[in-house]
């Protein structure tokens, strides 16, 4: 799994998580998709992200670093 596939499925589960207790359990819950969300466009648009840093920290590795598009074989 890359970072970016790491960072994609942490933010869908937190905003799926935090809705289903928003319904469920208390509608306070709501202000955690609104943070969810927040999160995510601030870092589109400064390129800082707190779980992609902690991602890299335990080891994942970047798509850039891992895509097989990016091997040097010679072409015919």
């Amino acid at each position: 799994m890359t970072v970016e596939n790491a960072v994609r499925a942490l933010a869908g589960s937190f905003v799926l998580i935090s809705l289903a207790l928003g319904w469920f359990v208390h509608p306070g819950f709501f202000l955690f998709t609104a943070f969810v969300g927040a999160n995510l466009l601030q870092s589109a648009f400064t390129g800082f992200c707190p779980a992609e840093w902690i991602f890299r920290r335990i080891g994942l590795e970047s798509a850039a670093c891992s895509s097989p598009a990016t091997s040097t074989s010679p072409r015919a």
